[in-house]
């Protein structure tokens, strides 16, 4: 079985890397946005790490919890990130014993949603932090932080220099 944990834990890492190239190219990238009615960055970062503990809690048969404090400040975030990675870290695999009968309630947006646990996970849950992750890393790039897709992911690799272009 494939543990939310697992992919969670690898890319709350990722983003963890991302969030320490920002703020070593300059914080104020943090307050950033793509567009102007879509969040900043670091309330995408939040987002992000949300959904990862969104979906593992309820599938772990857990209440959800939250380790969000203070405002969206880079190093408030950044604690937020490692608490929750922390979280996760230790929640045991057989608590995920259940998932195949599991249904998850939820909120998207304005609507409620009642799915069974692996639709939940994979086509609700995981788009949606793989979203605000994205969001994170774009608005990174758009900004002129030097991230690329080894950034992203930690496993594609390219020479000095590659561009697409």
């Amino acid at each position: 079985m494939i543990l939310p944990t697992r992919l969670f834990l690898h890319y709350l890492g990722r983003l963890r890397h991302l969030l320490e190239q920002v703020q070593a190219f300059d914080e104020d990238v943090s307050g950033n946005r793509l567009h102007p009615q879509m969040a900043p960055l670091l309330q995408q970062a939040r987002t992000a790490i949300g959904f990862s503990l969104r979906t593992s809690c309820p599938l772990a048969r857990r209440e959800i919890v939250s380790f969000s404090e203070g405002d969206a400040t880079l190093r408030n975030v950044l604690a937020e990130l490692d608490a929750t990675a922390q979280y996760l870290a230790r929640i045991p695999d057989a608590d995920f014993g259940a998932i195949d009968a599991a249904r998850i309630d939820t909120v998207a947006g304005f609507a409620s949603l009642t799915m069974p646990a692996w639709d939940y996970y994979l086509m609700y849950a995981v788009p949606n932090f793989f979203f605000h992750y994205s969001m994170v890393y774009a608005i990174a790039r758009q900004a002129g932080v030097a991230v690329g897709k080894a950034d992203f992911d930690s496993y594609h690799v390219y020479p000095a220099g590659f561009t697409f272009a």
